[in-house]
């Protein structure tokens, strides 16, 4: 069958700072899809290589909206899809002549696969020595770990996300969204742009290589360098933190708070306006050293008085006197508590007869704003003359 796909035939997206860039998309679920969704979103042509079944998120549901499935939504605005079988000849050799010309290429396979497909990095090279070239996998390509699943769960298992989740009642608690891909993909969009820069400047691409164990270790931040410095894995502290007290929940007559100080300062405001200056001023709780020891005794005192007060009330209290404090929202909350703050925190994208909600951007760019142009893509028809699916 003779195809008459190219790039020339994806309609050019709305200008963005990255206008004119070319990203050939071979991932799928969430950690490539989040990050070519990202760079649709700031303007670059992104066209998304499907197999005939499509990427395994079309079908991870419920929930399902309009007959598809919500989780497929969250990644992957702003691209065209086109149904290619990789292990084809002539759907193979469509998809290299797509690399030739890309700027950018994402994948997500187990290590290995794009090389044995030959559509690898050292393959494209030889055609196109400036494309950056992005791998995001589980482990790396070590003997020890190819072969290793990469689904988020794992790794935040194996990485240590879970043990510093939860509390001692619990056990081990995953986070409840698959936070390790979107670290990974934040991490490996960053790594592409600095790429795309030093391939401005000198015409030359490279790989980039993200491990989402990587990302997530180098994610845990303040808890990692208290395992490298100390020798000691941290312990699950459930809302608490490790190193900062009050910085937690605490308890209202109606449910709970989030309270934030992070200082002395803020510690002094929540006693004066709580009728606890004693505490306050005690040597006990009077460092924040001091109260991390203490931390027990202290959300005593302090509950003592928020457990008769509604969370409106504490809530009201607290931010009076420039305490960090807030409600703990469920999702309907949280975009409610975003719109009030002027944040506009959904968008709907109308493309012929379909309209799909999406959650906005956080990127404020003032000269080149984000667009929203596409929704999600349809499946399009497998081995099809028509294009791809917007």
């Amino acid at each position: 069958m003779t195809r008459r796909f190219s790039w020339d035939g994806v309609d050019d997206p709305p200008a963005g700072s990255l206008h004119g860039v070319r990203v050939l998309d071979f991932s799928r679920i969430l950690a490539g899809p989040y990050l070519t969704m990202l760079y649709g979103d700031l303007g670059a042509k992104v066209i998304k290589v499907e197999r005939a079944e499509g990427d395994d998120t079309r079908r991870w549901g419920p929930p399902f909206a309009q007959g598809e499935a919500t989780y497929f939504w969250g990644s992957n605005r702003n691209k065209h899809s086109i149904v290619l079988d990789l292990k084809n000849h002539d759907d193979r050799a469509l998809a290299l002549e797509l690399a030739e010309t890309a700027d950018v290429v994402v994948e997500n396979f187990r290590p290995g696969v794009m090389d044995r497909l030959g559509l690898g990095y050292e393959d494209i090279l030889k055609t196109n020595p400036g494309v950056v070239f992005c791998s995001i996998s589980a482990f790396g390509d070590s003997p020890a770990a190819a072969d290793l699943a990469g689904y988020d769960l794992l790794v935040q298992a194996v990485g240590g996300l879970m043990s510093i989740t939860g509390t001692d009642e619990s056990g081990p608690i995953k986070v409840g969204v698959a936070l390790v891909d979107v670290l990974a993909s934040l991490h490996a969009a960053v790594g592409v742009l600095a790429a795309l820069r030093h391939r401005d400047a000198t015409g030359e691409g490279q790989r980039v290589e993200v491990t989402l164990l990587q990302a997530l270790l180098a994610s845990l931040t303040n808890q990692a360098t208290a395992y490298l410095g100390t020798g000691e894995s941290p312990a699950r502290i459930g809302n608490q933190h490790p190193s900062i007290a009050p910085y937690q929940t605490i308890r209202a007559a109606d449910g709970e708070v989030a309270l934030a100080c992070g200082n002395d300062r803020q510690f002094q405001n929540l006693c004066r306006v709580l009728g606890l200056e004693g505490v306050g001023t005690s040597e006990e709780f009077g460092t924040n050293s001091a109260r991390v020891v203490n931390r027990a005794a202290l959300i005593e005192h302090i509950e003592e008085v928020t457990a008769e007060l509604t969370a409106s009330e504490v809530i009201d209290r607290l931010t009076g006197a420039g305490v960090p404090v807030g409600p703990v929202n469920d999702i309907a909350e949280a975009f409610a508590t975003a719109a009030i703050y002027g944040l506009e925190p959904r968008i709907d994208i109308t493309a012929g007869d379909r309209t799909v909600p999406q959650v906005t951007s956080p990127m404020r760019l003032s000269r080149t704003p984000v667009r929203y142009y596409l929704p999600p893509p349809r499946l399009p028809a497998a081995h099809g003359e028509e294009g791809p699916n917007a």
